[in-house]
């Protein structure tokens, strides 16, 4: 569908992408994973058109639709939250025109086997295909369904956007271009602003999209749920795997494994080489041996171990103070603002040595609380007690807010750094990743990851025993976070976390707090468990809403003893039997769109084997001159590949 040829980007002596080549077929769900900063958003960039490469190309059918969520985009104004999800559906009357414009050409055109006039029937047949398909329910009912998966309420949808923050409005943007349905979906980080609960929604909506996903994601969890190929930008250039995220770490060692140990087998056998030339170079009877290993060394195909970036932060936070053994209480405690109460008649507590983490939706008073916390709100009524000797280090969760764009990295910390810690400013930037001249940039030209790395580095400038970190992990890529999560395991006090991140959350807090409908309430036990007892209650609530009072068949729906089923879209009786046609037509067509993809499998997979038993015969019988290490990695690749594709194969046949 798209291809990707030659591409590269470079900023004067910089090459940021160096040569790149992929394709993106219909049915792919991608994951573009690597470090920040290593060229994932340019990729996205360059395929919608909003930047322009070095060289290369990026073609693309004319009539392809892409819709892409940057990580950061202008909202628009003056809308209710329902009216700019509707926005999403003008695509439809441009559909409509379209389709009215074939088919006035149809009629009067006569050349009727020409490849023009195939070529026009086919496209009146996609786009029929798609206004059936997205009128299938009321536009309404479409928008209602997708604004509640990513979490706003009744009463939001008749509230002017303006009113509601960055984050929330993101979710609109993410709601418009999923209702739109185009044929490509570019997502950048779309769960940095998402609670757990729209993640889990978004993760469902995204696995049942027809159309193919090229995602950008921290969330390993996320990305293995939806994807089912990982393209690699590192250094430059790319690899491309034709699995999830975890499957694809694992070959990826396997890989670096098998390409080291033929490369130092190689090296042997030249050192070998190399020693019988200088031996025997001037010996007459040796002659004829010699210039033949000379020979076969200068056709040698050298093996060369892929390049890696193996940077990585390095992060010990200091020793812990002790402090008293109730680090914070707070008894009936109602907190909120003049124009708003949060939460009401909340009792928490907190231990010495807790790893606790506040969870919910957003805007519900997490990190109100921590404002509560850090003492710089209080409570409506109610007891708010911190505990004796606690120190607490904080970590806002916009550090773009928090920081001084106008200040360099290592003026950030210099400016508030006091004593010996003053001589270990460079140091402790580097095991943040700001090394030689990233000291020395401004903060308002660091990415995302960059400044939630200089805003950690800032609480070890001095030790705390209490850490309460507010979203630390948005914009962090995945390596990062792995590293983060061990010293925090490690952290000999007590920590407080807001996070989404189920993956971050898993093994490292041991008690939970919800907030939810103005109420906080304990949960003892793994994330796993509180998400899978929180998707039944949604299932309730998505369908009460959407079907309302009077269709109590889809009320019965709910299941509680089956908790591991995903939330299902409520099902909306058809009115007549011209819908019911349309819906039947459109199963119709992912059917054979997934018998032709069936068919292709089986041919792929025949293909396959073919090959690996050609190369099972030379390993057999090597001949002077096969080169075992070139066809075994070759076999290992072929099996890779088959591996995957009957994998697709058979979870394909049971669809059917």
């Amino acid at each position: 569908m798209i291809s990707i040829n030659n591409l590269t980007v470079a900023y004067g002596s910089y090459t940021l992408l160096d040569n790149i080549n992929f394709h993106i077929s219909e049915t792919d769900k991608i994951g573009l994973v690597g470090k920040n900063g290593a060229g994932k958003s340019t990729i996205m960039k360059l395929i919608c058109g909003w930047q322009s490469p070095t060289s290369g190309s990026v073609d693309k059918p004319n009539h392809i639709t892409i819709g892409y969520l940057p990580q950061i985009m202008e909202h628009h104004r003056g809308r209710t939250v329902m009216e700019e999800a509707m926005t999403a559906f003008e695509a439809l009357k441009n559909v409509e025109i379209e389709i009215d414009d074939i088919t006035k050409e149809l009629a009067e055109r006569t050349d009727y086997e020409s490849e023009e006039y195939l070529k026009l029937i086919e496209r009146l047949n996609e786009l029929n295909d798609h206004l059936q398909v997205s009128s299938s329910e009321p536009l309404e009912v479409q928008a209602l369904r997708t604004l509640m998966g990513l979490g706003f309420k009744d009463e939001d949808l008749d509230r002017p956007t303006e009113t509601f923050s960055q984050g929330w409005n993101m979710r609109i943007e993410l709601a418009k271009i999923l209702l739109g349905q185009p044929d490509l979906l570019l997502l950048d980080e779309p769960t940095n602003h998402l609670d757990i609960e729209s993640i889990e929604w978004l993760e469902d909506y995204l696995k049942n999209y027809r159309g193919s996903l090229l995602l950008v994601s921290h969330d390993r969890k996320f990305l293995d749920t939806v994807t089912n190929r990982t393209v690699e930008v590192m250094l430059g250039h790319i690899n491309d795997y034709k699995v999830s995220y975890s499957k694809y770490v694992e070959l990826r060692a396997e890989r670096l494994a098998q390409q080291t140990a033929a490369y130092e087998n190689q090296q042997r056998m030249i050192e070998k080489t190399e020693d019988f030339i200088n031996k025997f170079r001037y010996k007459p009877t040796k002659s004829n041996q010699v210039q033949s290993r000379i020979k076969a060394l200068e056709k040698l195909d050298r093996i060369e171990i892929d390049e890696t970036d193996n940077v990585a932060m390095n992060v010990k936070f200091p020793a812990a103070q002790r402090s008293g053994d109730v680090v914070y209480k707070a008894v009936d405690m109602t907190v909120g603002y003049p124009e708003k109460v949060v939460f009401r008649n909340a009792d928490i507590e907190i231990k010495r040595g807790e790893k606790v983490a506040l969870i919910g939706r957003n805007g519900e008073g997490k990190t109100t609380l921590m404002r509560v916390i850090m003492r710089e709100l209080d409570p409506i009524s109610g007891e708010s007690k911190v505990g004796h000797n606690v120190n607490v280090g904080y970590f806002a969760q916009n550090q773009e807010d928090v920081l001084d764009k106008n200040e360099t990295v290592f003026g950030t910390l210099d400016r508030i750094a006091v004593g010996e810690i003053r001589t270990k400013l460079r140091d402790i930037l580097a095991s943040f990743l700001f090394r030689g001249e990233d000291i020395d940039k401004k903060v308002s030209v660091l990415s995302g990851g960059e400044r939630a790395r200089l805003g950690m580095a800032k609480l070890m400038l001095q030790s705390h025993n209490v850490l309460a970190l507010d979203e630390p992990t948005n914009h962090m890529d995945i390596k990062s976070k792995d590293i983060l999560k061990e010293a925090l395991k490690s952290f000999d006090g007590t920590l407080i976390v807001v996070s989404h991140d189920r993956d971050f959350l898993d093994g490292l807090v041991d008690k939970m707090y919800e907030f939810r409908d103005g109420r906080v309430k304990e949960h003892l036990g793994s994330v796993s468990d509180f998400l899978e007892s929180r998707k039944i209650e949604n299932l309730n609530e998505l369908e009460r809403r959407i079907g309302g009072p009077s269709q109590p068949a889809v009320q019965q729906k709910a299941q509680p003893q089956q908790p591991a089923k995903p939330v299902q879209p409520a099902q909306i009786p058809q009115q007549d039997k011209t819908a019911s046609y349309q819906q039947n037509k459109a199963a119709s067509k992912e059917a054979r769109k997934i018998k032709n993809r069936i068919s292709w499998l089986e041919h792929e997979i025949e293909r396959l084997e073919t090959e690996m038993k050609k190369i099972e015969a030379v390993l057999q019988d090597p001949k002077e001159g096969d080169d075992i290490i070139e066809l075994t990695r070759s076999y290992l690749e072929f099996k890779r590949d088959l591996d995957a594709r009957t994998d697709e194969w058979a979870e394909l046949c049971e669809d059917l």
